[in-house]
């Protein structure tokens, strides 16, 4: 398969290739396309045998969920059932925007392994509200193998899917560079599944009745699968990375031990702007700020590649402290990392 590349203006999206993508889309094909996390790889969420082609062209698990795209609210209720007042609520503060709702599907919507669950958000992206509302709503994990770190440009949906999917819409970088946030409303307390650029105080600021569920900080793999990103490996660079947690000067204490125990060469060091400095030992590279975590989640996944295409043996990362949108950073890591982390504040 040759995988069609169009540049598409991210402001005002070209209606020619909307169309053409969504022509694709109404086909069975495959379409990858920004939104404003990271890049979707996207298919007619009705068609059972488009969603599935999903699955083989990422090498993805089938007991992985995806999650559904929609232009329009009142999608929602076509797509859900025993849908909670609350809902419209977070509709209208979040979206569009990174919040995933998780309810009940609607009786006759398709859904690979039989599940009766059903993943919906509205995106903010021009490009991909404008592909939604010119096809069905668009079933869309991240456009990446199964695994790798998600991917914020269209580069990076080349790397991995370059010949295994029909087309790409390239809109530039994505904005925020983590993936959305899952919460689970099937019940309260409603809870955070995977964290991400909506935060628990942006949700309590609206919802009172919110709290995160245990797998979403966990430190060891889970076998909960009920959103994307809760059970299997995600995230990952290709070479082993270890994840040090703690507070600041004990963790470039112990990186900096790390780096010397491993010989330095050919060692990467995701580091901070505060700390970079620190190190005189391993290929450093800065992923953001302290001060500002949301340079840090924009630049996570992108980091993390650049160690791939560097060839490094080895990548040694900073954790940052677990507030706001530093808890799906923290998710992001330790998932990336295979859990293997290091408490630095044991010396």
């Amino acid at each position: 398969m040759k995988t069609l590349v169009l540049k598409i203006n991210p402001e005002n999206p070209e209606g020619k290739k909307i169309l053409a993508a969504a022509r694709v889309i109404e086909a069975g094909g495959l379409v990858a396309f920004p939104t404003e996390t990271v890049y979707g790889l996207g298919a007619n969420a009705l068609n059972l045998r488009a969603v599935l082609r999903i699955y083989e062209a990422k090498k993805r698990p089938l007991d992985n969920p995806v999650i559904t795209h929609v232009a329009r609210k009142e999608d929602v209720y076509r797509l859900a059932r025993n849908v909670p007042e609350d809902v419209e609520k977070l509709m209208d503060a979040f979206w569009p925007g990174p919040l995933t709702l998780l309810l009940k599907k609607a009786e006759g919507i398709p859904r690979p392994g039989g599940l009766d669950e059903i993943t919906i958000r509205m995106p903010r992206n021009k490009i991909a509200l404008a592909l939604i509302a010119a096809s069905k709503p668009i079933a869309a994990p991240s456009a990446n193998l199964s695994g790798r770190p998600s991917p914020t440009t269209a580069e990076h949906v080349l790397q991995d899917l370059d010949g295994r999917i029909d087309m790409v819409l390239n809109g530039g970088p994505t904005e925020i560079g983590v993936e959305s946030t899952v919460l689970d409303m099937i019940e309260k307390p409603y809870k955070i599944l995977r964290p991400g650029g909506v935060t628990l105080k942006d949700l309590k600021s609206v919802i009172e009745d919110v709290e995160v569920h245990p797998a979403a900080r966990a430190k060891a793999p889970t076998g909960v699968a009920r959103s994307p990103g809760m059970k299997h490996r995600h995230y990952a660079p290709r070479a082993p990375m270890i994840l040090v947690e703690g507070r600041v000067d004990d963790i470039v204490k112990k990186v900096r031990q790390l780096t010397q125990k491993y010989g330095g060469k050919g060692v990467g060091i995701m580091a901070t702007e505060e700390t970079a400095r620190s190190y005189d030992l391993g290929i450093v590279r800065v992923v953001g700020s302290r001060l500002e975590p949301r340079t840090i989640a924009r630049n996570l996944f992108e980091t993390l590649r650049e160690f791939d295409r560097l060839g490094v043996r080895l990548i040694i990362a900073e954790g940052v402290e677990e507030e706001g949108i530093g808890l799906a950073i923290m998710n992001r890591l330790r998932k990336a990392a295979g859990y293997n982390i290091v408490d630095a504040s044991l010396g």
